[in-house]
């Protein structure tokens, strides 16, 4: 063919033009027959890569998951070492990450006490693909810590409330101004508002016959649990709210 054409076009740009449209055809004559030859044989080598590769992700689901787990919380900035997260059933303190894992020390019993139970926690990073994170640590050095104390609606839960108001307050006043500031400072770095930090009793009716009282102050995060049992006895070592005390003083 090629012959052929240096023989009969005698124009030079032609005869180029000729010999690579021809010689670019038969190539790919080849390759289509080539194809339907092997096509059997190319079909099953292609089965047998896509069945390699679905066996391979199966076999390493979880790893996988556990590298996508670990890009999310760091790209979100969930937390960091010495935060106290909550994830499902698991709440603890922060103490090791990896690529693999997240390893707490365990915080509880349940979701409101702040003890350390002991015991170490290593959660895989791909629970964090599909379940939302709590950081109680957000503001670091000060959090406002919560807590609920419940009375039946007939008790004195009145004198309470300003009892605790005023436990809470004597027991964040060397600190309050402090915790103020920094709180502030947050505000400026984060753009988000926070909320005053002075110490608060507000009411919950949870159900018809119970009033909760939820205590809220500024405290160190590592001092939340000591100063919430500090409220809690200097309010109830010498006081009793119950209905019972409250019907012995009207008989008097």
């Amino acid at each position: 063919m090629a012959r052929f054409i240096r023989r009969t076009v005698l124009s030079s740009d032609l005869r180029r033009r000729w010999l690579v449209q021809t010689r670019n055809g038969l190539l790919l004559v080849m390759l289509l027959g080539l194809t339907l030859i092997w096509a059997q044989e190319l079909r099953t080598l292609a089965l047998s890569i896509v069945a390699i590769a679905v066996a391979f992700v199966v076999a390493t689901k979880e790893l996988i998951l556990c590298v996508i787990g670990s890009i999310i919380k760091s790209g979100a900035r969930a937390f960091t070492i010495g935060d106290r997260i909550q994830v499902k059933d698991f709440r603890g303190d922060v103490i090791d990450q990896s690529l693999l894992a997240t390893t707490i020390l365990e915080v509880g019993p349940g979701k409101l006490a702040h003890s350390r139970t002991g015991r170490m926690t290593v959660i895989p990073n791909s629970i964090f693909v599909s379940e939302p994170v709590i950081n109680e640590s957000f503001t670091h050095d000060y959090v406002l810590h919560v807590f609920t104390v419940p009375f039946k609606r007939e008790d004195d839960w009145r004198s309470a409330r300003l009892k605790f108001q005023d436990v809470a307050a004597r027991n964040c006043q060397d600190y309050l101004e402090q915790a103020r500031k920094y709180m502030a400072r947050q505000s400026d770095i984060r753009g988000v508002d926070v909320p005053s930090v002075d110490p608060r009793v507000t009411l919950q009716v949870p159900t018809a016959g119970e009033i909760h009282l939820i205590v809220r102050f500024p405290v160190r995060a590592d001092k939340r649990n000591f100063i919430e049992q500090q409220i809690l006895a200097d309010v109830f070592l010498d006081h009793d709210f119950s209905a019972k005390k409250i019907a012995e003083k009207a008989s008097e």
